[in-house]
């Protein structure tokens, strides 16, 4: 269990913020509505364990942007590859279908948890400086 303290609770804070910190705001983002609206073409998917994803281009539909091969966050359960859907680009390493997801949603409680290990982890380095300076303590002598 200390281990777990001591080394897995910052692991997991830093982790969580660093991978789910550089995607939040441009997923919030997208949510609302913002960033610029193009088409994403799937060109591939790939799938692991327990989910696929699909990567493919993107252009603005004023023609002022393009990306390629970006994944696609919110996809449609129908999405097969060659087919194209609307998306947004907000600044995220991929783009956002703006049919709506919940990525939003699966980001802010990644980088919550984060927060919650970092600050757990503040708290057992705390409590182990209190016990470390109640042991070596002097008496005070009357």
């Amino acid at each position: 269990m200390k281990i777990f303290l001591w080394v897995g609770l910052p692991f997991v804070a830093f982790a969580a913020m660093a991978l789910g910190a550089t995607d939040l705001v441009p997923a919030w983002k997208a949510h609302n509505g913002g960033g610029t609206v193009g088409t994403f073409t799937a060109e591939r998917e790939e799938c692991g364990r327990r989910s696929c994803s699909f990567h493919g281009s993107w252009v603005a539909d004023n023609g002022s942007d393009r990306r390629a091969n970006v994944t696609l966050y919110d996809e449609p359960d129908s999405l097969v590859v060659g087919q194209t859907v609307k998306a947004a680009d907000t600044g995220a390493s991929g783009v956002f279908a703006t049919a709506g997801g919940y990525s939003y949603l699966l980001l802010t409680a990644f980088v919550l948890a984060g927060i919650g290990a970092l600050v757990g982890w503040v708290f057992v380095i705390r409590n182990a400086i209190r016990k470390w300076r109640g042991r070596n303590a002097q008496p005070v002598a009357a």
